[in-house]
């Protein structure tokens, strides 16, 4: 991968590589575009392949901040972190303290938040090194219910748009991905009376939406043929 090659053509500002030999942090802070004010955009945490993935990851991500924030009249720009490891074995103290220092360096172009693989928790730990974050608890907190009720109302008006209103009941839904937002989205789902078809790399995730919605389980190499009226993808993205 052409590193500089992609920032200019899709015009990025700044990528930052943040390591810490004690904590073990391999991390990557990608800011897109600050025309509008500092890049805001949350932490990824997650076990990428190779360093190319969790770069390009970085890249998208950010890019995409910019239009979410600009679309919603914010005065934000667009940026991303990504942090390589294993969220349920590799995530400590030092390591997001270090990752908050790395944060704070940045003199406030980037602010950062949760997003997969980090909780409201380890955004408690960042904060002791940085100002620049949001999301804490007690104010903001974790913003996945928000996220979930967008999502649910985006469906609804899609089915609105296709079938000529918006109720959801007997309509089949292939959720891919059933962590914080898609487990929310579910809910008001199963409310509605729609039929939920669920896939999800992590067995107690999809155990639990088994025994609360009564869901069907898809195996996630079949979840792109699986027969349905909706498919919500609420996994890492990018993969339609």
């Amino acid at each position: 991968m052409n590193v500089f090659q992609h920032m200019e053509k899709y015009e990025f500002e700044q990528l930052a590589f943040c390591y810490d030999n004690t904590s073990g942090l391999k991390a990557i802070i990608a800011i897109h575009d600050t025309t509008l004010g500092p890049a805001l955009g949350g932490a990824r945490m997650w076990h990428y392949e190779t360093e190319e993935e969790a770069i390009v990851d970085a890249l998208r991500l950010a890019r995409g901040m910019t239009y979410k924030n600009a679309a919603m009249g914010l005065n934000l720009g667009g940026g991303k972190a990504v942090i390589i490891g294993d969220p349920h074995k590799d995530k400590s103290e030092e390591l997001f303290r270090a990752f908050g220092q790395y944060v704070q360096s940045l003199g406030g172009r980037y602010i950062t938040a949760e997003d997969v693989g980090t909780s409201v928790e380890d955004i408690d730990i960042i904060k002791q090194e940085t100002s620049h974050v949001v999301g804490l608890r007690g104010k903001s907190g974790d913003p996945s219910p928000v996220t979930a009720f967008g999502v649910y109302n985006g469906i609804r008006a899609c089915v609105k748009e296709v079938y000529g209103d918006d109720n959801l009941e007997g309509k089949v839904i292939a959720v891919q991905g059933i962590g914080n937002v898609g487990y929310n989205l579910c809910k008001y789902l199963s409310k509605e009376g729609a039929k939920i078809k669920v896939t999800d790399v992590y067995e107690k995730n999809v155990k639990r939406a088994i025994n609360d919605f009564n869901a069907e389980y898809i195996e996630p190499s079949k979840i792109y043929e699986v027969e349905c009226d909706i498919f919500s993808p609420c996994a890492l993205g990018a993969i339609i």
